[in-house]
């Protein structure tokens, strides 16, 4: 299983070439999870959404994760500022399935 982290944010003082690259989509999925991390932005490129998919590492817990989910931010290398954090354990969730009713509460 993964843990999937979802970073909101601003960005900082992005120069011509960081501007550029996003404003071409370079780096930009339609929002999925990967574990490289994908943006999606405004398009006056301030606010942004980062969505990471971390490897689960023995001993983990929500810090460690967010630490991880935060270096891959960090390799693309864009000047931001966080505004949330969250992490979800991909263990916890659970898939009802289509037909499958939930048991009748008892009366």
């Amino acid at each position: 299983m993964m843990f999937r982290v979802l970073i909101s944010g601003t960005f900082g003082e992005l120069g011509d070439a960081d501007r550029s690259r996003l404003s071409s989509g370079a780096g930009l999925l339609p929002g999925g999870f990967t574990e490289a991390g994908t943006f999606t932005c405004d398009a006056g490129l301030s606010a942004f959404t980062f969505r990471c998919q971390v490897p689960p590492e023995e001993d983990d817990d929500e810090p460690g994760v967010t630490r991880r989910a935060m270096a891959v931010l960090e390799a693309h290398g864009y000047p931001y500022r966080i505004l949330r954090v969250a992490v979800t354990d991909m263990r916890d969730i659970k898939i009802r399935r289509k037909g499958h009713a939930p048991p009748a509460a008892p009366r």
